[in-house]
């Protein structure tokens, strides 16, 4: 694969987590007024807290599916490291190794809080309000694991334009 075509994957990936981070912290801010969660506060919820809550599971879910299948591969293949037929393990310790991700276990954990996040509890609300705290907890882990990022590829590739910078929308009065 050429090399302009490497990078316009890696900034296409970049562009989709960037997208998804963005709604991500626009809902924890919605939603900081009732966090952390409760079992009371979860079962308590308002139609528009549940609707935030909603925003904030799909945004999690996609981010985490975006940097996992996307942008992981994209930085190896932009890098010319031959990991694209290596199983997600291999490729999260190589990303560790070359400093992109700090620690490829913390990966493993955000992708176990996102599948139990695939499923539904309806009547376990101690249940739902201690993942979605967990989840809350992950969602800043993967807001840093991509300014990690971001720092690395720009100091490493002085010419890779990523567009811009990584930003958190602003908090609500």
């Amino acid at each position: 694969m050429s090399d302009k075509v490497s990078t316009l994957r890696l900034q296409d990936a970049w562009r989709e987590c960037e997208r998804n981070i963005y709604y991500l912290c626009a809902a924890l801010t919605s939603l900081s007024s009732i966090l952390p969660m409760t079992s009371d506060k979860f079962g308590n919820l308002t139609d528009a807290q549940v609707q935030v809550l909603d925003q904030f599971i799909l945004r999690f879910t996609k981010l985490q599916d975006a940097m996992g299948s996307r942008l992981y591969p994209a930085i190896l293949q932009y890098l010319q490291e031959p990991y694209e037929e290596r199983p997600m393990l291999d490729k999260l310790n190589r990303l560790e190794k070359l400093g992109y991700i700090q620690n490829a276990k913390a990966w493993q954990s955000i992708r176990v809080i996102r599948n139990k996040l695939a499923h539904d509890y309806p009547d376990d609300w101690n249940r739902n309000s201690l993942l979605i705290n967990l989840a809350c907890e992950s969602a800043e882990e993967m807001h840093s694991m991509l300014a990690r990022i971001e720092k690395k590829l720009k100091s490493d590739n002085l010419m890779l334009d990523l567009g811009s910078a990584l930003t958190a929308p602003h908090k609500q009065p």
